[in-house]
């Protein structure tokens, strides 16, 4: 009883001090939705200048900087790369708030499994692995930190995130039964990137159904398990059980380490790279290289294949004037939808592969004035998940820190929202968004919104493929994988849903 009467006095002191959205500061950062929005219609401008490439990037996120370093390595001495953000990386860029460096879409990278090939050749390229006495090392400045994750649940703040189960509890038999679920989905075949697992019958009744679906059909009905999945789910895919496929559920654990109950002798925690700034770490390795052919702020209009090459027509942002290019070579690094709405005559297997769904995602970095006061249990850590939240709870981006001096408190918040709310994600104002941020933090941190001083926020219409059901077997998304001609598709979206290992691999197979 002492106890609750400290956390309630504890409650009602930080929201008697709450700030309110009105007093912060903050505001949109990262993207610029009007340079998306001029694919939508209108006259095409005339070129005012005409540049020449051998191999042409449409697009600088991870698979088409992937795609840009391939052609290199393969000998191709004139790629050039057009980016419609001032900063490349897509969805792995970074943001510095209050000095702190800070995420501002993906976070980390697991350690790459052996199907991973071009991702582990490149991390030893760039130091993060290295083979030492017959074995892959990798370096421990660039592993999370301990403590990496806890969940707030039952008044108080547990180890991991999964859910703590009692001894013989039906919780515990589930989590038990659906770790044996997943280890016979591992004997089927998984892997990362997916491509490089078998695609049998056994896996399309998979992709046909949803996880939902196959969750109830198992019986795997217990509250906790099920809230675990669907934030596993949402995390990796944007989307909950009810709308990605049971391949795309199983997927997540199959392909990595499997799924684990509390007190399985096997169970680890899975390694993960991470930095302040995420994974604009890894962006920023990737293109450094790059950086004399990379042209940012160049919005592409018009991607037409002729006889003898590939016609693009862009506009220079900055200079507010249209460009025309001529190249060999044209990779589009695009989000698939995009890429059939650029693309002149767009083949039916585009056309039917750009109704992909997708899934809005809201990123917001919260400065505070001063830490958190804590709540009972395991330690602040660099993931932090809050049990039943809308959100998914928060990154804290001065984990990594190697300096031991105090510095600024700066937290990543991120949403996963349904794809009904993609309209309000453009038309409401960023302090509603900021505010319903908080809203959803301040139950398990009720001093939290009087210490906000700064919130910037930053929005992703579309940020990341679905694996609905029926979108990892299908066939539009084999026949652009394979496709070899003067116009050619490197993204995530290929492979059905959107992670690194999915963009990196992408890229670096179309230059084969």
């Amino acid at each position: 009883m002492r106890r609750r009467a400290a956390l309630a006095a504890l409650a009602s002191t930080a929201l008697a001090g709450c700030a309110k959205p009105a007093e912060w500061q903050g505001g949109w950062v990262g993207a610029a939705h009007e340079r998306g929005h001029r694919l939508k219609g209108g006259a095409l401008p005339a070129a005012a200048v005409q540049r020449r490439a051998a191999v042409l990037v449409v697009g600088a996120g991870i698979a088409g900087l992937a795609a840009a370093r391939a052609f290199v390595r393969r000998g191709v001495d004139d790629v050039q790369l057009l980016e419609l953000e001032d900063a490349p990386g897509g969805n792995s860029r970074g943001h510095v708030l209050a000095g702190q460096r800070c995420p501002l879409g993906a976070h980390y990278l697991p350690l790459p499994g052996p199907q991973a090939r071009e991702v582990s050749e490149w991390l030893h390229e760039i130091g993060l692995l290295r083979h030492e006495l017959g074995r892959t090392v990798a370096d421990e400045r660039h592993l999370c930190h301990s403590p990496q994750e806890r969940l707030f649940i039952d008044g108080a703040w547990a180890d991991g995130v999964l859910p703590p189960a009692e001894p013989a509890s039906p919780t515990l038999a589930q989590y038990r039964r659906f770790a044996a679920a997943v280890a016979r989905a591992q004997a089927l075949g998984f892997a990362l990137p997916s491509q490089r697992a078998p695609w049998t019958p056994a896996h399309a009744a998979l992709d046909a159904v949803t996880f939902e679906a196959w969750l109830a059909r198992e019986g795997f009905d217990d509250a906790r398990l099920r809230w675990y999945l669907d934030y596993a789910c949402r995390d990796d895919y944007g989307a909950g059980p009810g709308t990605v496929s049971a391949w795309a559920g199983l997927h997540y654990f199959a392909s990595r380490h499997g799924f684990h109950a509390p007190g399985d002798d096997t169970a680890e925690r899975e390694p993960v790279f991470t930095w302040p700034e995420g994974n604009a770490w890894l962006t920023d390795k990737l293109s450094a290289p790059l950086a004399g052919q990379l042209h940012t702020g160049r919005t592409v209009l018009r991607v037409a294949e002729q006889r003898h090459g590939v016609e693009v027509l862009a506009w220079d942002e900055a200079r507010a004037q249209a460009e025309a290019w001529s190249a060999g070579t044209v990779v589009l690094a695009l989000p698939l939808f995009a890429a059939a709405r650029v693309l002149q005559d767009p083949p039916d297997t585009l056309r039917a592969a750009a109704a992909q769904p997708h899934a809005p995602w809201l990123v917001a970095n919260l400065h505070l004035a001063r830490p958190l006061l804590d709540r009972p249990g395991a330690p602040p850590s660099w993931d932090n998940v809050p049990f039943g939240a809308r959100g998914l709870g928060y990154v804290d981006a001065s984990h990594q820190r190697l300096d031991p001096s105090p510095g600024p408190v700066v937290l990543t918040a991120y949403h996963a929202l349904p794809a009904a709310e993609r309209g309000a994600l453009l038309e409401q104002g960023w302090r509603h968004w900021a505010g319903r941020v908080v809203d959803d933090l301040a139950p398990t941190h009720p001093d939290l919104p009087g210490k906000v001083e700064r919130i910037d926020l930053m929005r992703y219409g579309h940020a990341m493929a679905v694996p609905a059901p029926g979108w990892r077997g299908h066939p539009a998304l084999a026949a652009l994988r394979a496709q070899r001609g003067r116009v050619r598709f490197a993204h995530a979206d290929l492979a059905g849903y959107s992670v690194f290992e999915e963009a990196f691999s992408a890229g670096s197979a179309v230059a084969g």
